[in-house]
């Protein structure tokens, strides 16, 4: 599986413009689409799985152009929207008997194997019985990849997953994922959550204000940022001038000041040394020299 964004924009009829000639190549596996919220991701998310047109550029899916053959992409298509929602009064093995349908599988036989067979993949067999709608958030949101891929999609979408799930039921979800990424298909994942990305993906793609930032690995991003994030040990008056200056990413009261993690291309005038980088270093070092450049160009 292949999918070739190039020169990608999205303008709405209000003039905001959500995409800028984005071009990004995805292969197999699991895809991660970072950048904080009004980057443009969900637009992005939303015109990939064929609910809204781009305003220029082209999107090919497996050699398909993603306008002229919607109904073909659309087979191949399974998708978890950010704010995913249930009928109120159906059960989590009536719904998800709902989406097969709407997936085109017409056996009953051939859906109640799936249903059951998916509740459980995604750890829900126990409450198919309960109304989808009382289900806690993780859970929720465990149905919701099930019916997105209650049809064996080759591409899988899923916007903001782990928005609002506590700790294990993130990891648990993000598992799942990293499980069905083995098969042969295409999992993009957008989200504003580092964690998210530097645990799953082996690509993604950075956006900020509706451009590309970056496209490449999680570890050449962190590469790039070698060198630039910095361990300072400060007083209570030099804290508050660093964070003035520079992006903190972490603060640690100790017996003589702080502790403070920044990210800079250099250091004056304050006691510390380079330490190694992670993604969540390197997304705030490319934000922010992204935010100079267009607040200074």
């Amino acid at each position: 599986m292949n999918i070739k964004i190039d020169q990608l924009s999205k303008i709405y009829p209000n003039g905001n413009r959500a995409l800028n000639d984005v071009n990004i190549n995805i292969e197999n596996g699991m895809f991660g689409l970072l950048g904080p919220n009004g980057a443009g991701k969900s637009s992005l998310m939303r015109i990939l799985v064929t609910l809204m047109k781009p305003s220029k550029g082209q999107v090919s899916v497996n050699g398909y152009d993603l306008v002229k053959n919607r109904k073909e992409i659309r087979k191949m298509l399974g998708y978890l929207p950010q704010d995913f929602r249930f009928f109120s009064k159906l059960k989590t093995y009536e719904f998800l008997d709902y989406a097969a349908r709407l997936a085109g599988m017409k056996s009953a036989g051939e859906r109640s194997g799936a249903v059951d067979k998916m509740l459980e993949e995604v750890g829900l067999f126990e409450a198919r019985d309960r109304q989808a709608n009382k289900l806690s958030g993780g859970m929720k949101r465990r149905l919701g990849i099930a019916q997105a891929l209650i049809n064996n999609p080759q591409i899988i979408v899923v916007d903001e997953p782990t928005t609002g799930l506590d700790p294990e039921e993130r990891i648990r979800f993000r598992n799942l994922l990293s499980t069905i990424s083995t098969n042969d298909v295409i999992i993009i994942l957008s989200t504003h959550i580092v964690g998210d990305i530097s645990s799953t993906c082996k690509n993604m793609a950075l956006l900020n204000r509706g451009e590309l930032a970056y496209s490449g690995s999680p570890d050449d991003l962190v590469e790039h940022t070698k060198g630039k994030v910095w361990l300072l040990k400060a007083t209570e008056s030099e804290y508050m001038e660093i964070n003035e200056k520079y992006p903190v990413i972490s603060n640690v009261p100790t017996s003589e000041g702080w502790e403070i993690q920044v990210v800079a291309d250099e250091i004056n005038g304050y006691y510390g040394h380079n330490i190694d980088p992670n993604l969540e270093h390197a997304y705030v070092y490319f934000m922010e020299s992204k935010h100079n450049q267009w607040t200074n160009g």
